[in-house]
């Protein structure tokens, strides 16, 4: 695998306007669910639709905050005002992350008709939040059948993490060949498109962390090495990077390369800040120009 410091030459340019209706948690401080994601897309010049499914003061992790759940017929009210001004069919994807019930969910997939109704060629980005190694699962009860079930079997493009990849497939991942198992095992589930946003497998070096993505195309890894923090957000605003860097070059390693170099890039001056938020808006060039590329390589 070869990485280095070369940039993109044209990373984030816009070929051709994208809308993407972006329906996850919000938080007023700090950077997770759509507050992860919305900006990062932003600045790669995607126009996009935030619904929020929660609005709270932080995110959870603090131990306390404020705010409140919305129930899933706000989703559908908003949908539907969005529906009303004609544009359902100028979006070009869904992105959704983490659900906080199977009525909120099924709201979710509900939109996705909608928006694929008016555009076919739309497609669905899920990021099936379930769990994570060493929390095991923290998602209310059901949410993880629902994701097995219906929402990763509707979704073109999926991010789960190891945890989630294991959960999906049914399979454990403890070296590559495993996961490489597991991911096909979640393609015969119906996702076209699978980004594994954090993998360790007996293959990984204590040092590094590994991404894993797959599609018809084929498999491919990259490598980072493992910084020394413990923020929230990353995993939602890979997703959103990921999904339209796949939309935009409809090349899967290309996507994998830009996602997690920018998100490795942002992660490092999180870390050099000693901050517990995720530093978007700091820095937030490298999410457009990242002063580190890594390159994916097929496996």
């Amino acid at each position: 695998m070869d990485s280095g410091s070369r940039a993109f030459h044209a990373l984030g340019r816009n070929d051709g306007k994208m809308n993407l209706l972006s329906i996850q948690s919000h938080v007023a401080y700090g950077h997770v669910g759509n507050a992860a994601a919305v900006f990062p897309l932003q600045r790669l010049g995607v126009e996009v639709w935030p619904l929020h499914t929660v609005q709270f003061s932080n995110h959870t992790g603090y131990g306390d905050w404020r705010g409140q759940v919305f129930d899933a017929s706000l989703i559908r009210e908003l949908v539907a005002g969005i529906a009303q001004r004609g544009v359902l069919g100028t979006c070009d994807g869904v992105l959704s992350g983490y659900m906080g019930g199977a009525d909120i969910g099924a709201a979710i997939l509900d939109a996705v008709a909608a928006v694929k109704r008016a555009n076919p060629g739309a497609r669905y980005c899920c990021d099936p939040v379930i769990g994570d190694v060493g929390r095991g699962v923290f998602v209310r009860d059901g949410i993880p059948e629902f994701m097995r079930a219906q929402a990763v079997p509707a979704a073109d493009v999926i991010t789960p993490n190891q945890f989630e990849l294991d959960y999906l497939s049914g399979r454990a991942s403890k070296t590559l060949a495993q996961a490489r198992d597991a991911v096909k095992a979640v393609h015969d589930l119906g996702p076209r498109a699978i980004l594994v946003t954090s993998l360790h497998t007996q293959e990984t070096p204590a040092d590094a962390i590994d991404l894993l993505a797959s599609d018809a195309s084929g498999c491919f890894r990259l490598r980072t090495p493992k910084l020394p923090l413990d923020v929230n957000g990353a995993g939602d605003a890979i997703a959103a990077l990921f999904f339209a860097h796949y939309l935009r070059s409809h090349r899967i390693d290309e996507a994998l390369s830009r996602a997690a170099s920018a998100i490795f890039a942002v992660l490092a001056r999180t870390a050099d800040a000693g901050a517990r938020e995720i530093q978007l808006v700091a820095a937030q060039d490298e999410i457009v120009n990242p002063s580190r590329v890594f390159e994916a390589e097929r496996v």
